[in-house]
């Protein structure tokens, strides 16, 4: 019932969640994690050390879509330390029928995206993929068992592959919020 609640009040509020401990790990390296981009190729996640790294699940066709300009202009913005990954997904509403490639092309042609988009996937439930089975769990990553509760939540690892941060879709990816852990 406690996580029910907190779920309403960052949905509604758009609270996020910050480890008050930075530097706990959990039992899965965030480094060994792997999973395939929209194109089809193996992303080894062992690529990312030293950066920061937002994860972002996304969808074409919801009221936060716009968000995939800012998440552009953000990973533009702090290239030389965050890379973002974008794991689409039709969790919610079916807002992302599409396939991959017309999910990259929808990304690319309305919002100029370069940063990596991944194949869609589950991010919630039984279903969910492997990077959001670490991000949702606290033996894996330290400390968070949040699932996304909507189209564009956002996850925030350090450049030690520690789990950092929670957003709910409401925060907008070039809040303050966002870019104060990254600075």
């Amino acid at each position: 019932m406690k996580n029910f609640y907190l779920f309403i009040t960052m949905l509604f509020f758009g609270t996020s969640i910050v480890n008050a401990q930075s530097g706990k790990k959990g039992s899965v390296d965030f480094y060994t994690l792997s999973f395939n981009t929209i194109d089809g190729v193996k992303f080894d996640f062992s690529k990312l050390k030293g950066k920061y790294v937002l994860i972002v699940n996304t969808a074409s066709k919801c009221g936060y879509t716009p968000q995939f300009d800012d998440l552009e202009k953000l990973s533009q913005n702090y290239k030389d330390k965050l890379v973002l990954l974008g794991f689409p997904s039709n969790d919610f509403g079916g807002q992302d029928p599409g396939s991959n490639d017309q999910i990259k092309e929808f990304c690319q042609i309305n919002y100029g995206v370069t940063f990596t988009m991944m194949e869609k996937s589950s991010v919630r439930g039984a279903d969910k993929n492997d990077v959001y089975k670490w991000l949702t769990s606290k033996s894996e990553n330290g400390w968070n068992e949040q699932e996304p509760g909507w189209n564009f939540c956002k996850y925030l690892i350090n450049e030690n592959g520690e789990l950092v941060a929670f957003f709910p879709s409401k925060v907008k990816p070039q809040s303050e919020e966002i870019v104060k852990l990254i600075k």
